[in-house]
């Protein structure tokens, strides 16, 4: 009798399970399924490992795999015996398997549902968090294949897979018995278990971007043997800003006798420099990168900064030469920056790289910032850097990515990077696509102490990359984003405007803005300005063109102190008259008023008064300069902080740009203020998720995809207390008369074609039909206007309550993850495009939200005199449909329409529904890189 280890594999190569993962340490593993291809690999990973790794493994003496064991570990079905591995330059460093095994503890097959799991880690990696990321795989791997619990034999000795599996955060329980500790546990994600996954893929890939933005030591591969060049030019570059640790020149086409170039120690090849190299930047032609690589992987260099071009963005040849690449690197454990980048900086002084095309090494300062466009990375660093015309002034960069094709490193490894990195407060991006939005949105959300300024381009997703690419419209993924805490502008202007106010001035605490200044006139465009935004102002108050620093430093003192004032926008213009202030004196006098209330933003418009802006933001002492008229101190509040060092305030040229960083920071703290309390899921007695999943069941046995039927969606809304109106069809007047007595007068006639459906301004509605003859002369009506009731589908449905119509959607998206949007029906929402959006799943005061967020929602709280509806119940039916989405994957899309919101209760008149089977991998599936 064959036993389930010598049947043949039962299923296709489970390409799906391979991924590529950051470990601990920063550096990249791949896991893939074992195949019997893998024997040799096995037989030497098992050799490297020693004998006191293998006890554990095999609680006894264990030299060498017999030839049946070799097999056994390398023959797998996929289903009820698999094994992984990891691997880094095509060798095995760690594995894994699991049997699966009956109520005896024997070899079974299914419905069994428990698995015994036991791994084997190279001495040489271990510590670097390889058992946990495979644990994570053949715990995603197992639950796709039906197996709900694991259980592991260790011995107690083995302290560091005992750590592996009690840290994880699965639900588990532990027994002892014979010597050896039984741990068995169940491999439904739980809260702690997410909490620690996403723990890990925060510290791995922080160390994985921090390895390439703090290198102890630096090799420029393609520098040329003549001044100018991209090689040369970076090589400078690092030079010039005083980088600290080695550096190395690198060109396989210096002469023998070439040691040294301008200064730096120079090879022909990586594989000849004695130490250690953390980073390689990479400045040849791509034809060459592939044998750069080798050599670099082989060396030992931890990552890459390839600013070579001829990849994705050349085309089709470019787009496979780049997948190649990243596959290659992330083979030696490495991370790529680019390829086709700008480089990176840091400013850090005990780092000072510069490993970049920009000639100038930033000012020191608290901006992290990243862009992918090696153009508008330029853009950013000169507005930041420079004194003269419009944001003047000097406020520095921390670290500075520009990733060009961003093939690997992308702008949510940096987010990982700066959520606790301490050189960083606020940071900038420039994204022209963003390719994981939902993971985006986590990050920035967690990252909400620092503000994210983000201008978003409508490109699709990084050439060459095989994520799957979002389907929302770029409206959606904007909101999306605001939900999440992202400050969302439009220009590279408003990023820098909103990165300087941020990284300044303190947060306000409302929308109250008090105005002053020595101009009336910029005084009222301020005023009107701040009107437009959303802001309150107050009047502004003129100083006139003659106050003196004095006059300024007063009225900004006074305006601090006020209780009713978040805010303070001061404007100035160039004074004429004797006792006119310089703009150092007007400077000084109100970065000391300002410094007495730090708790308050304070913001200057400037008219042809570039001296203002370059002294503002000077760091220099506080203290009056000579000849200058003391200035009245200002008590400072109690509980006010002293601040380090001067405060730094912005200085714009326009009111339109002030005012408008000034309501982005507004919102940014309205949403850290509501975010303190995000809310809950509320739990629902009523609902039936086991029905619910049995009906998803029997319909998707019907095909891999279908659209419920109208009964069958009844049915499944129902389960979680949705409930449709019946419409009955009438194919006939007789069936439509015999369909009314059935529902009641009054009733509604609706034409369901999909050319007339939810259409009610073309006329295939009729409502308010009160007996039989009203009924049949609509009937007649509309297939006079429309054609014979084979065409217009007919149904009739008992009326509902007056109230407002409002669309209620889900829709599962390939990258964003499950989003329910709200708005009102009719052609008017529909033409603004005015919906709103929220992730799944929804929480209640996301509800709230979401109903409030419309253009249109004054038409559910009585505007021009009209009864308020029932949004408390439209707040439940939000909910309701989010729990439903989120309990069941399959539900990929949700419309209710119309859904009808009376004063007391909501209708939904009318549903579709569509099914597909789940997505293997999902946002509670283990730890990945973008494969390719």
């Amino acid at each position: 009798m064959q036993t389930p280890a010598d049947r043949q594999d039962r299923h296709e190569y489970p390409a799906h399970w391979e991924a590529d993962v950051v470990l601990r340490d920063g550096g990249t593993a791949r896991i893939r399924p074992i195949t019997a291809d893998d024997a040799d690999r096995l037989v030497s990973f098992y050799e490297q490992v020693s004998d006191e790794s293998k006890y554990y493994r095999f609680f006894a003496p264990y030299p060498r795999l017999s030839a049946k064991d070799v097999h056994r570990f390398t023959h797998h079905d996929f289903v009820d015996r698999v094994g992984l591995a990891a691997t880094v330059g095509g060798e095995f460093i760690a594995t894994v398997r699991y049997d699966r095994i009956g109520a005896d503890g024997m070899a079974a097959s299914a419905p069994a549902d428990e698995a015994e799991v036991a791994f084997l880690v190279q001495d040489a990696h271990q510590g670097r968090g390889v058992a946990s990321a495979l644990l994570e795989h053949i715990a995603a791997v197992a639950r796709e294949r039906g197996i709900r619990r694991f259980a592991a034999e260790v011995l107690p000795a083995n302290t560091k897979m005992i750590k592996v599996f009690t840290d994880a955060g699965y639900t588990q329980k532990r027994s002892f018995e014979d010597g050896v500790v039984r741990l068995e546990f169940g491999l439904e994600p739980t809260d702690r278990s997410m909490a620690v996954q996403r723990a890990r893929e925060q510290r791995a890939e922080a160390h994985s971007v921090r390895r390439l933005l703090a290198p102890g030591s630096v090799a420029v591969i393609g520098v040329g043997r003549a001044s100018g060049g991209v090689g040369r030019s970076v090589l400078g570059n690092i030079k010039g800003a005083g980088y600290a640790g080695p550096l190395y020149a690198v060109n396989n086409a210096f002469p023998d006798g070439c040691h040294e170039v301008d200064g730096v120690p120079a090879y022909r090849s990586v594989r000849q420099i004695e130490g250690p190299v953390d980073v390689a930047v990479v400045a040849v032609p791509a034809d060459v990168v592939p044998e750069v690589v080798a050599e670099c992987g082989e060396h030992g260099v931890q990552g890459l900064v390839v600013l070579s071009a001829g990849y994705a963005e050349s085309g089709p040849e470019g787009r496979e030469r780049q997948r190649a690449l990243v596959r290659q690197a992330r083979a030696y454990g490495m991370r790529i920056i680019g390829p086709n980048a700008f480089g990176v900086i840091n400013t850090a002084e005990e780092v000072r790289l510069n490993a970049s095309l920009a000639p100038e090494m930033p000012r020191p300062g608290r901006i992290g910032m990243f862009a992918q466009s090696g153009a508008i990375g330029i853009a950013l660093l000169s507005r930041l850097h420079r004194r003269g015309g419009g944001v003047t002034g000097v406020t520095g960069v921390s670290t500075f990515v520009s990733s060009g094709n961003r093939a690997d490193v992308s702008g949510n490894d940096l987010l990982q990077y700066w959520f606790d990195d301490p050189d960083t407060d606020v940071v900038l991006m420039y994204l022209e696509s963003i390719g994981n939005p939902r993971k985006f949105t986590r990050l920035a959300r967690r990252t909400a102490a620092k503000p994210l300024v983000v201008v978003q381009g409508a490109g699709s997703a990084p050439p060459g990359h095989a994520v799957r690419a979002t389907r929302l419209p770029h409206a959606t993924v904007s909101a999306l984003l605001r939900q999440a805490g992202v400050i969302r502008v439009d220009t590279i202007t408003e990023l820098v405007d909103a990165g300087l106010l941020l990284a300044r001035q303190p947060l306000p605490a409302g929308p109250r803005v008090t105005i002053l200044g020595n101009s009336e006139s910029l005084g009222i465009l301020t005023y009107d300005r701040c009107l437009a935004e959303g802001l309150r102002p107050s009047r502004p108050l003129d100083l006139s063109t003659g106050a003196t620093a004095a006059d300024f430093h007063r009225a900004l003192a006074h305006a601090l102190a006020d209780d009713t004032c978040d805010a303070v926008v001061v404007t100035a213009i160039p004074a004429i008259g004797e006792g006119s202030p310089d703009d150092a004196e007007l400077a000084e006098a109100l970065r000391s008023a300002a410094a007495a209330v730090p708790g308050k933003p304070v913001l200057v418009v400037h008219v042809e008064l570039g001296g203002l802006a370059e002294a503002l933001s000077a760091a220099t002492s506080t203290a009056p300069t000579a000849g200058a008229p003391v200035l009245p101190p200002v008590p400072v509040p109690d509980g006010a902080a002293e601040e380090d060092g001067p405060r730094l305030i912005p200085a714009y040229p326009a009111a339109e740009r002030a005012v408008r960083a000034l309501a982005e920071a507004v919102r940014y703290g309205q949403w850290r203020r509501e975010a303190a309390d995000p809310g809950k899921v509320p739990e629902y007695d009523d609902i039936d998720e086991r029905k619910a999943a049995e009906i998803i069941a029997g319909l998707l046995e019907r095909g891999e995809g279908c659209a419920a039927g109208p009964e069958d969606t009844r049915e499944l809304l129902a389960t979680y207390g949705i409930h449709v109106r019946p419409a009955l069809p009438a194919p006939t007047p007789d069936a439509a008369a015999s369909a009314a007595r059935c529902l009641g007068y009054p009733v509604a006639l609706k034409a369901t074609a999909p050319h007339l459906r939810h259409r009610a301004d073309l006329g295939g509605v009729r409502l308010d039909l009160a007996d039989e003859e009203q009924l049949r002369r609509a009937y007649g009506e509309l297939t006079d206007l429309f054609g014979p009731p084979e065409q217009l589908r007919p149904v009739v449905q008992a009326m509902a309550p007056r109230g407002v119509d409002t669309v209620v959607r889900a829709v599962i998206d390939p990258a964003a993850g499950a989003v329910l949007s709200f708005g009102l029906a009719g052609a008017a929402s529909q033409l603004l495009d005015d919906m709103a959006h929220r992730l799944v799943p929804v929480t209640d005061r996301d509800a709230t939200s979401l109903i409030r967020s419309i253009r249109t929602a004054p038409l559910l709280f009585g505007w021009r005199g009209s009864t308020p509806v029932d949004t408390p119940a439209l707040e439940q039916l939000l909910l309701r449909v989010s729990r439903l989405v989120d309990d069941h994957p399959e539900v990929v899309a949700i419309t209710l329409e119309p859904v009808v919101v009376a004063p007391h209760g909501t209708t939904v008149l009318d549903a579709t529904i569509r099914l597909a089977p789940p997505p293997a991998r999902n946002d509670l599936g283990p730890r990945t890189l973008p494969t390719y």
